[in-house]
């Protein structure tokens, strides 16, 4: 085994993904209680007692909602950056196993090469991340995940760090129509989800899509839709054709919703 991704849940509730190599099993977010997290690893055979580390983008609940029932797992390390770690333990009655790390900065965590970049979103200090594993030869091929969600906009920073990857998650968060046809949420909340710090739209995640050049891209995933402000017809309409004319494989995760495993050969 090379690498394994699977997304477990994706969208405004909450978000996760579980990534596995020979060398380790990492979650990236955490964003259910530590309860569903479990039951969601157990409908694939695994477990938080076989997670070795937790990889936090940013303090958000939907990404960090699960950081609150891990006391009962200690050997779990948790990665995040300082403002982040510090965003998180304010509301924790427990001390998780803390790794911090400089935004910005790769490292090493036993057989992942970890990248983390800075977004723009409305949080501490957000992050997005690549995680590669392999040499880059004939024995050990070099495969990579890139994940990147709750960003309003993408900075020609991010467009480098997607074009390595192998595989891409990305934010499609909201239908503009849609949101702002939205009944339930006050203007002063769309005016956050629809601006600079807040989300990508399917149009921005389109656009990001078509602009970042001479992408190495396998498959990508389209993720962290709005339930009440999107849809995955929606997603695909705006991003399908970006996608065909690289001859990219894609899958729209759908609100709530989650993913096949992808494996890399």
């Amino acid at each position: 085994m090379a690498l394994r991704f699977k997304i477990l849940g994706s969208g405004s509730a909450g978000n996760a993904a579980f990534l596995q190599t020979d060398g380790a099993r990492v979650l990236v977010d955490a964003g259910f209680s530590a309860r569903r997290l479990g039951e969601m690893l157990e409908e694939i055979g695994e477990s938080l007692d076989r997670i070795d580390a937790i990889f936090l983008t940013h303090e958000h609940s939907d990404h960090a909602a699960g950081l609150g029932g891990l006391a009962r797992f200690p050997h779990i390390r948790v990665f995040a950056n300082r403002a982040t770690a510090q965003a998180v333990q304010t509301g924790l009655t427990h001390r998780p196993q803390w790794q911090v790390f400089e935004t910005g900065a790769s490292f090493l965590f036993r057989d992942l090469e970890v990248s983390a970049f800075s977004v723009p979103h409305d949080a501490a200090d957000p992050v997005g991340f690549v995680f590669a594993h392999g040499h880059g030869d004939l024995l050990s091929p070099r495969r990579s995940v890139a994940w990147l969600t709750d960003l309003g906009h993408a900075p020609l920073h991010v467009h480098e760090r997607l074009r390595g990857a192998d595989v891409v998650v990305l934010e499609a968060n909201h239908c503009p129509r849609l949101l702002e046809a939205d009944t339930k949420r006050p203007w002063s909340v769309k005016q956050r989800i629809s601006g600079r710090h807040g989300h990508l739209s399917n149009a921005g995640a389109g656009e990001l899509l078509a602009a970042v050049a001479d992408a190495r891209w396998r498959h990508v995933f389209l993720a962290h839709l709005s339930r009440d402000c999107n849809s995955p017809a929606a997603v695909e309409a705006a991003c399908a054709a970006a996608l065909a004319a690289r001859g990219c494989g894609f899958t729209v995760v759908a609100a709530g919703g989650s993913a096949p495993f992808y494996e890399f050969a």
